[in-house]
């Protein structure tokens, strides 16, 4: 697929539009703020479960990688690579697994880690 029609398509999806319930969300009350982000945490939850199956295949693809030697590697820019790095440096003092075997790359390099680049 083209550069072109993937952008074109991923411009579409509603993770990359306004959100309407918040579109006010600045002239709301701490109430009214804290509800909607609340609503809005349960509507991941329902969106997570529906993807179960395919988030199963694509764990038990990461563990049989692993037990092969391989690795996972997250790899964003912004707030998406910071989670990744996040995640990735966690995983051998929670787990107890080798350093590189979860990496996480961001876009901007170390120094985006702490501040937009």
């Amino acid at each position: 697929m083209e550069q072109k029609e993937l952008f074109r398509q991923l411009q579409h999806l509603s993770t990359e539009q306004r959100n309407p319930a918040s579109m006010d969300i600045d002239a709301r009350s701490v109430t009214d703020i804290l509800t909607i982000i609340n609503d809005e945490d349960h509507r991941v939850a329902e969106a997570v479960r529906t993807q179960i199956p395919y988030i199963a295949q694509a764990v038990e693809l990461t563990v049989k990688a692993f037990l092969n030697g391989g690795r996972l590697i997250y790899v964003g820019a912004g707030t998406s690579g910071r989670v990744g790095v996040v995640d990735a440096s966690e995983c051998p003092p929670t787990y107890g697994v080798p350093f590189d075997m979860v990496q996480g790359i961001i876009a901007g390099g170390e120094q985006a880690m702490f501040r937009a680049v």
